[in-house]
Formats: C-alpha cells, structure tokens, sequence
C-alpha cells in the first residue's frame, strides 16, 4: 500500500488552549475522519493513526502555527484539503496549510518556536531594566542539560525584546536543557500574568525536517 505523510499547520486558540494534547490528538483524529481522509495506522494489537507532533502545546497556551504531521493510507492532492478540513473543525481550531512531505524525509522536529504575550503599562519600566540585565550576561558555551539553570535560560534565549506592551520571545527547543517561556516569565518577575488571565501566545514554530 503507498502511504503518503502530510505536514499540517493549525490554529489552537480561545477555550481550546485548556485541552490537553492527548485530548487534542484524539480530537484531531476524529475531525479527519469526518473529512474523510484515511489514516495510515500502526501495526499490532491496538492499531492507532500515524500522527507525529514536532511539539506539544502546553496546557493554557495558544498556538497560531501548531504542526502535525499525518500519515494518509491514499493520496490526496494538498491543494484544498486545509478547507475541507475547516469544514469540520470545532471552534478555536483552524487549519492554515496542508503540503505534501515528499520522502524519505524524516520526521519534524522542533528547532526554536516564538511567543508573545501582553505586559501592564505600569510594569513596561521594570520588565525592560529587567530584560536589559538578563541579556548583558552573554551565554556561556552551547546548551547542555548540566549547566546551571541560570545558564541554560540564557543560552535558550534567541532574542528578547519589549514593544507596543507586548513581551516577544524566541527560544531554542528541541535538545536537553531548554528553557520554556514560562522560565522566561519567571526571570522578569512576570510570572503572576498567568495567573491573572493573560493569554501566552506560542506564534510561530522553525522545524528542523
């Protein structure tokens, strides 16, 4: 049988973020059935859809560029399929793109990944003195799960910057020892943000394929 993978970019966003990822992958498998795509499966027993995510989307966060990767059991032309899956999606879940991985490519992963989320004006002032003294320390050697975690934040921490009230941060993933943007939060004292309602954005992902 020719199997076909497809890597397919979505939107998780609103009520949606308090999902899970086990929850979202059982979700996500029920909407391409309804779509009528026919999932490649597993072998054995307990047969389950050949779905890969580069990622996991912490519980509470939104994603504007999720990926999943789905291997199909025919083959079906990309052009379109992005509508015909919106056609079914639930609310807070929009499909952006779908290509065609030509093979044999590996399977993606995650390189670095880019979030916002909104500052208080009264606490602009702080959080920029804040930032400008976490990046005056340079990173020290290549990122390795032994560092200490002050370290490993820093050498995680691509680019950083306040602007317009909004935090942007762009983190490196995908090995040992990387820092999250909740780690990023706690370092600026932002950590209560959370807490209070504000929405942390995952807005952009750079897979290593």
């Amino acid at each position: 049988m020719v199997r076909q993978r497809v890597r397919i970019r979505f939107r998780k966003q609103g009520d949606l973020r308090w999902i899970g990822h086990r929850d979202l992958a059982r979700a996500l498998e029920r909407l391409f059935r309804r779509a009528g795509l026919a999932l490649g499966m597993s072998q054995g027993y307990h047969p389950k859809p050949r779905m890969s995510f580069p990622s996991a989307l912490a519980v509470g966060v939104e994603g504007l560029d999720e990926v999943v990767e789905v291997e199909l059991a025919d083959t079906l032309p990309a052009e379109g399929l992005a509508a015909r899956l919106n056609a079914h999606a639930i609310p807070g879940l929009e499909f952006t793109s779908v290509e065609w991985v030509a093979p044999p490519a590996r399977k993606a992963r995650l390189r670095r990944a880019t979030y916002e989320i909104a500052v208080p004006g009264e606490r602009l002032a702080e959080t920029a003195r804040r930032i400008e003294r976490l990046l005056a320390t340079p990173p020290v050697g290549p990122l390795a799960p032994h560092q200490p975690p002050e370290a490993r934040l820093r050498a995680s921490i691509e680019e950083l910057h306040l602007a317009e009230g909004v935090l942007r941060m762009r983190l490196a993933a995908g090995q040992p020892g990387c820092a999250g943007p909740r780690d990023v939060l706690a370092a600026l004292g932002l950590e209560d943000l959370l807490r209070q309602g504000a929405r942390l954005v995952r807005t952009g992902v750079d897979l290593q394929t």
